[in-house]
């Protein structure tokens, strides 16, 4: 019996839901922006170009809306244990952190929008690092224009006269209506095994010790993750479905695995990188380098018919900064 007669379902029509459209990332100067589909927006800081982790980090993430304010989030992965930071200074004006997504974070974002230098101090002020503000500006001005915000009274940089009820609303994240994980996984026959890696292009030799994971998906169905290439830090496993005793191509409605990546149309069929499934949710870490501070991570569910994308949030600088920011989203119902 051939290899494709163990797939029937390999041409299987599109899935019928919208496709998500992840946001893009744009990078200015030291800094990267990115926004998601309800419009939060979030700007992160790089180190030097090549470098390991800096000893800071610092990410902004503004809500849409009329009464969108700021939060910040910092990263010292230099420092063990990691120091709290407890204020930042300006051109040498002090901004204390007592609450980070209070009035402080919006005062430091318009202060950042005109600076120089940038310092962030641990209790007592002793000081942990600078952050660059090269492209600061830049990113808080496009941040503005992704939320409707330029030319109104609560941009950070394009302000204008315009009132505040004239910046849009966050807009509502898709409901995808997931099954509850339920029930014990089903196993592949050996032909079947050997079909799902033919129809994979699958070349990573039985003997590195790596078999094929399956996980109940709910009402029958068994998600296969079948590892098929290996590196210094990315295992990618194509995607299969175990269901009364077929085999199917696992349908999903957004490009994953390396697929997500600038890297693409790497992939014949869908597959994850560094796969996980965990509490009815399965997820994928494509890594851009071993330190694991750029790529894309995404999590997905099952509707009963395919994987859907729950949440994707991408790091496209390989530049120290482990905050990576969230460009898609959607509100996951079980049942």
């Amino acid at each position: 019996m051939p290899a494709t007669a163990l797939l029937p379902l390999v041409l299987l029509a599109a899935v019928a839901a919208p496709q998500p459209r992840p946001g893009p990332l744009r990078t200015f100067g030291d800094w990267t922006a990115g926004c998601d589909n309800t419009g939060v927006c979030t700007m992160a800081s790089l180190g030097p170009e090549g470098a390991a982790f800096p000893p800071v980090t610092l990410s902004l993430t503004r809500q849409p809306g009329p009464d969108g304010g700021w939060a910040l989030a910092f990263e010292t992965p230099g420092d063990a244990p990691p120091a709290a930071p407890a204020a930042v200074t300006i051109d040498g004006r002090r901004f204390a952190l007592a609450d980070l997504s209070g009035a402080a974070a919006g005062a430091v974002a318009r202060e950042m929008a005109n600076g120089r230098t940038l310092a962030v101090l641990a209790l007592r002020d002793r000081r942990l690092a600078g952050v660059s503000l090269t492209g600061a500006a830049a990113a808080l001005r496009w941040i503005d224009a992704q939320q409707g915000r330029a030319g109104t009274v609560t941009a950070t940089v394009a302000t204008g006269p315009r009132d505040a009820a004239t910046v849009p609303r966050r807009r509502p994240a898709p409901v995808i209506r997931a099954l509850v994980a339920n029930g014990a996984a089903a196993t592949a026959t050996p032909r079947q095994l050997a079909a799902m890696r033919g129809a994979a292009g699958c070349n990573l030799p039985a003997a590195a010790g790596l078999g094929p994971a399956f996980h109940a998906l709910g009402r029958g169905a068994t998600l296969v993750l079948l590892p098929c290439s290996t590196g210094a830090y990315n295992l990618s496993s194509a995607l299969f479905v175990l269901r009364a005793g077929r085999v199917e191509r696992a349908r999903v409605d957004a490009p994953t695995g390396f697929d997500a990546t600038p890297a693409t149309g790497t992939d014949r069929l869908a597959s994850v990188v560094n796969g996980r499934w965990q509490g009815g949710e399965l997820t994928s870490f494509a890594r851009g380098r071993g330190l694991g501070d750029c790529g894309v991570i995404q999590t997905l569910v099952w509707d009963g018919t395919a994987l859907r994308l729950a949440e994707q949030s991408a790091m496209g600088e390989c530049r120290g900064n482990p905050y990576f920011i969230t460009t898609w989203r959607a509100r996951v119902v079980r049942g």
